[in-house]
């Protein structure tokens, strides 16, 4: 059975005349690697006040809306969670129905595999609302090596060419095609939503504008955003061609980090973003045959835009390749010489915070020692 959502109140529901209006419920389905983060840590920052001019983010923290994008595609990976997964989606889903304003958000880029089944199950979970759908995209020639990296510093082991395998969209792989490829990701979603409710905001690879990215979020959302100043994004940590190739060739050597907690915490978070490999952060780029891939892809998904009565929010021809790959190295072109000086200066980086930490903990040990002494009489 359903858990009841708890009680909200400081918001009247919509009306004109005496007709009530039908609430808007806004999933924000990604692209991984679009400022997803970013726009989620600006929703979270700012829940109260958005709350008070009718847009509800809901959920007791950010982690629900990404748990609830597993129960949403049935993806047994749910199971290994910790933590309270035993009906995520319908959670929010509950939350939302007792929310008496008129509109809602959820947001994770792990919703955008889903197949058709789930994107039903979304849309049917909310009658009497107008379902919309939020695409923020970025060009797929230049996604998909970003996509690449960010695979790798999770674990990934596979080469930048042969890492998406060709096939049949899988709703359970949040890294494969079904998550990013933008024409698919329309044609699924487009099935069962009605285009004009699917907004897509194209973006470029431009950190510094991201405030408009965010102001542009909300403006699709109908949200005066009017003194909600997102918060200062944290340093994007990139890693060069160098380390990204020798950090996927670490990976091969891990045996035993098969959770998605270790993967984030002790590769992504401690050996790629924690300050012990260098970064010389130099870009690179996929093979011939990737490339000519990545384009006719990137094509078919403006073709889509342009005829088929999608929202576009924002330059169209960001998400236009470009006519030539740039001219940066293939992972392939790294020497064994650069890899050895990256390992050489990451492990003595380790070894110097392995010994801070020790020291760290002697000294707490003693700290301890000294408040558990008893008394002298």
């Amino acid at each position: 059975m359903a858990r009841s959502g708890r009680s909200l109140v400081g918001c009247v529901a919509p009306t004109i005349g005496a007709e009530r209006v039908s609430r808007r419920v806004y999933l924000h389905i990604g692209l991984l690697k679009t400022a997803t983060t970013f726009l989620q840590e600006a929703l979270w920052v700012h829940k109260q006040a958005l709350g008070e001019r009718g847009l509800l983010v809901p959920g007791r923290h950010r982690r629900r809306h990404l748990i609830s994008s597993l129960d949403l595609r049935e993806d047994p990976k749910l199971a290994r969670r910790s933590g309270d997964v035993a009906q995520p989606w319908q959670d929010l889903v509950d939350e939302i129905q007792q929310w008496a304003g008129p509109t809602a958000v959820i947001s994770h880029e792990f919703f955008a595999p889903a197949a058709v089944p789930h994107i039903r199950r979304a849309l049917e979970s909310f009658p009497g609302s107008e379902l919309h759908v939020v695409i923020t995209a970025r060009v797929l020639t230049e996604l998909a090596p970003s996509l690449w990296q960010e695979w790798v510093k999770n674990g990934g082991k596979l080469d930048i060419d042969t890492y998406l395998e060709p096939g049949e969209p899988d709703p359970h792989d949040e890294w494969g095609w079904a998550a990013f490829d933008l024409a698919d990701v329309l044609r699924r979603w487009g099935s069962v939503i009605p285009h004009d409710r699917i907004h897509v905001l194209p973006m470029r690879a431009d950190h510094s504008r991201r405030t408009e990215i965010w102001d542009r979020f909300l403006d699709t959302m109908g949200i005066d955003g009017t003194g909600l100043v997102p918060p200062e994004e944290a340093a994007n940590v990139s890693l060069g061609v160098v380390q990204v190739e020798s950090l996927r060739r670490i990976n091969a050597e891990l045996m035993d980090f098969n959770t998605a907690g270790d993967r984030s915490h002790w590769i992504r978070s401690y050996l790629a973003h924690g300050g012990v490999m260098p970064n010389e952060r130099e870009r690179f780029r996929p093979g011939a045959e990737r490339w000519t891939d990545l384009v006719e892809r990137s094509l078919e998904a403006v073709r889509l835009l342009e005829s088929e009565g999608y929202d576009v929010r924002g330059e169209l021809d960001a998400l236009r390749p470009p006519d030539e790959p740039p001219s940066v190295r293939h992972p392939s072109e790294v020497g064994n010489a650069e890899m050895l000086e990256t390992a050489t200066r990451t492990i003595a980086a380790m070894l110097t915070d392995v010994r801070s930490r020790n020291q760290a903990n002697k000294a707490l040990k003693r700290q301890l020692e000294v408040v558990s002494e008893p008394p002298r009489v």
